[in-house]
C-alpha cells in the first residue's frame, strides 16, 4: 500500500517535490492546501488530489500519513509542529524555523508526538558530498584543520519567492533563507561540535538588492571544538552564474571543488591537481536539486518506521548553528554555542 502525502504550500519547492513523489511507486499525493485555486492546485499536484485552504481540514484528511511542507519560511514552525500533534509524519523544507525559540519548540513537539521526520538538506545526496566523505574516510587529505563551504546565489525578483524572501520576518537573514545548505554541508564534511562562531553582514548596491530588508550577503567563521576552523560566506545578492565552493585543506592534502592534490597517491605529479569525475551542486534551481533520492529514502523510513538520515535531529545541529552565527553578526562579537538554550 502506497505511502499517503499531504502537500502543504504549492510554490518553487513543491515543483520540485511533486516529481519525485510520483517517480516512487510507493508514495501516493492524496492532498494539498494551498492559496491556489482547485483547478490550478490539481493541475500541479494531480487531478485526483484533494484540494485544502483550510491547514485544520487538511490535517484530518482521510489515510494521510506524511505532511510535507512546502510555505515561506516563517509557517514551517507552527504547520510543523500542529502536523506533528496531529500524528503526521514530517518533510520539511529549510529553513526549520525564523526563530531559535520556535525551533526548540518544533523539537520538543516532535520529540513528544513520537513521529518520523525529514528535513530537506537535499544536496547531502549529490555524489560530491559521497567523493568528500569518502576522501575523509580514506585519510587522503591527513588532518583536515580548514574547510571552507561558500554559497552564491543571486536571488532576485526573477525568482517565484523573491516577494516573500526579502522581508525580515520570513527571509530573517541570507544564512537562514539559503546559505543554510553550505553551512549543514561544512558541518556534515567535519562531524564536530561547534565551539564558538562569528560573522559579519553587507549588501549589494543593485536597486533591486535594496528590496532586502537584512543583510544580504554574511561570512562567518566557525571554531569547531577540536580545533578546526571552518568559514562559510552566504551571498544572495549576487550577479554571477550559481557556485556551491567547497575547499578542504588538511596535513597530507587539499580537496577544491572536483580537484584534488595528496601527498599520498604515488606517481602522482604533485604540480598539478587531480580531476575528479563527480556530480556536484551547480544550479540553486529545486528542479536540480537532487530530490528524488531523499524522497525515496523517507518513503522507505515511514515504510520500516525508521528515522530518516536526515531526521529534525540532525538538521538541529545545523540550525542551532545558524542562529549563533546571526547572533554573533548582530551583536557584533564571538558567540559560543554553549550560550543558546537547548
Amino acid at each position: 500500500m502506497s505511502i499517503q502525502i499531504g502537500i502543504a504550500g504549492l510554490g518553487w519547492a513543491a515543483s520540485g517535490h511533486i516529481p519525485a513523489f510520483n517517480a516512487n511507486p510507493d508514495a501516493e499525493i492524496v492532498a494539498v492546501c494551498s492559496s491556489k485555486s482547485g483547478a490550478d492546485a490539481k493541475c500541479m499536484a494531480g487531478a485526483t488530489v484533494a484540494v485544502y485552504t483550510d491547514y485544520d481540514e487538511f490535517l484530518k484528511h482521510p489515510g494521510m500519513q506524511v505532511v510535507d511542507i512546502c510555505t515561506p519560511h516563517h509557517m514551517h514552525a507552527p504547520m510543523a509542529i500542529q502536523a506533528a500533534n496531529a500524528g503526521k509524519h514530517l518533510m520539511i523544507e529549510k529553513p526549520l524555523a525564523t526563530a531559535y525559540e520556535d525551533l526548540l519548540a518544533m523539537r520538543d513537539a516532535i520529540a513528544k508526538a513520537g513521529v518520523l521526520s525529514t528535513v530537506y538538506f537535499e544536496l547531502r545526496f549529490i555524489p560530491h558530498y559521497q567523493l568528500v566523505k569518502s576522501l575523509l574516510a580514506q585519510g587522503l587529505l591527513g588532518k583536515v584543520h580548514f574547510l571552507e563551504v561558500d554559497y552564491y546565489h543571486g536571488i532576485g525578483p526573477w525568482y517565484m519567492q523573491h516577494a516573500w524572501n526579502v522581508k525580515k520576518e520570513v527571509g530573517v537573514s541570507a544564512l537562514v533563507t539559503a546559505g543554510c545548505h553550505a553551512l549543514d554541508g561544512l558541518l556534515y564534511f567535519k562531524d564536530c561540535e561547534v565551539d564558538e562562531v562569528f560573522g559579519y553582514s553587507t549588501k549589494s548596491a543593485a536597486e533591486w538588492a535594496q528590496d532586502y530588508e537584512y543583510d544580504s550577503t554574511s561570512v562567518a567563521v566557525i571554531k569547531f571544538a577540536d580545533g578546526t576552523t571552518g568559514k562559510i560566506t552566504s551571498c544572495v545578492d549576487c550577479r554571477q552564474p550559481y557556485v556551491f565552493n567547497v575547499r578542504l585543506v588538511g596535513s597530507e592534502g587539499t580537496l577544491m571543488q572536483d580537484k584534488l592534490a595528496t601527498t599520498l597517491l604515488k606517481g602522482v605529479n604533485k604540480e598539478e591537481w587531480i580531476d575528479i569525475p563527480t556530480t556536484e551542486a551547480t544550479s540553486g534551481d529545486v528542479l536540480d536539486h537532487p530530490y528524488p533520492p531523499q524522497v525515496n529514502e523517507f518513503v522507505e523510513c515511514v515504510k520500516t518506521g525508521k528515522d530518516s538520515i536526515i531526521n529534525f535531529a540532525e538538521a538541529f545541529k545545523t540550525h542551532r548553528v545558524i542562529f549563533a552565527i546571526d547572533k554573533a553578526i548582530n551583536e557584533g562579537r564571538p558567540v559560543k554555542l554553549s550560550e543558546l538554550g537547548v
